[in-house]
C-alpha cells in the first residue's frame, strides 16, 4: 500500500480546514475521531460507497484535519488534533462545541 500525504501544520490554510469542514459527512468523521483514539475507514463510511469515503478523506487528509496510516490491509484514521492547535488554537474546540 502507498503511504498518504500529510502537510505539516505549518502549511495548514484556514480556508482548506473551513472547506473540508463545510461538508457534513466529513464533519461527521471529524466528530467521530474527536471522540476515539482512531478508526477505520469501515467504521467510519456510513454505508457510503468506497469512492465517495476516498474522496472525503483525501480532503480531510489535504487540509491537515486527518491522519490516514496503513495497518496491515486496514487503513487507521485519527484527528490530527495537536497540529490544529498548535496552527489556529482554538478552532477544533469551537468546531467541535457546535451541534447539527
Amino acid at each position: 500500500m502507498r503511504p498518504y500525504k500529510h502537510p505539516p501544520a505549518s502549511e495548514f490554510a484556514l480556508e482548506r480546514v473551513l472547506y473540508a469542514l463545510s461538508d457534513s459527512i466529513r464533519l461527521d468523521i471529524v466528530r467521530h475521531l474527536a471522540r476515539v483514539e482512531s478508526a477505520s475507514c469501515g467504521e467510519l463510511d456510513g454505508g457510503r460507497p468506497k469512492s465517495t469515503v476516498s474522496h472525503h478523506f483525501k480532503v480531510l487528509r489535504e487540509a491537515g484535519l486527518v491522519l490516514t496510516e496503513s495497518t496491515g490491509t486496514m487503513h487507521m484514521n485519527s484527528l490530527r488534533r495537536d497540529d490544529i492547535e498548535s496552527r489556529f488554537p482554538g478552532l477544533l474546540a469551537v468546531i467541535l462545541a457546535q451541534h447539527n
